[in-house]
């Protein structure tokens, strides 16, 4: 039983890290999608 906490404690902790980890890349991907409609927008003008 022991084992099974220690085992579902280590998976919890992996689970959100790979959440915060995923969220880090969302906001990366968005940032270079605005910077590229910027300078899109820019070369327009």
């Amino acid at each position: 039983m022991r084992k099974f906490v220690v085992l579902a404690v280590a998976a919890s902790a992996l689970l959100v890290s790979a959440c915060n980890t995923i969220e880090g890349v969302g906001r990366d991907v968005s940032a270079a999608g605005k910077a590229v409609s910027g300078a899109a927008r820019d070369a327009k003008h």
